[in-house]
């Protein structure tokens, strides 16, 4: 498998291997793809869970602009 990565992205992972933090750029890999499937899936969850809470709960009195705005702020947050 080949996968391109900028020039940015080379040297952080040089800068990872020579650190020791990885003994290869494969090992640094492995545990970001560890890490991506991770965060995806607490994503996920976290979209199923507020999903069930809007089926779940009462009409909200807010229009979708104004939710929208107040999910990115929550997120920004973070």
């Amino acid at each position: 498998m080949n996968v391109s990565i900028t020039e940015k992205q080379k040297d952080y992972i040089q800068a990872q291997i020579d650190g020791g933090d990885y003994q290869n750029a494969s090992e640094l890999v492995r545990d970001a793809l560890r890490l991506h499937q991770i965060y995806r899936d607490k994503v996920i969850e976290d979209l199923r869970a507020e999903i069930a809470k809007g089926w779940d709960g009462p009409p909200s009195t807010r229009d979708v602009l104004q939710i929208l705005k107040d999910k990115t702020a929550e997120y920004n947050k973070k």
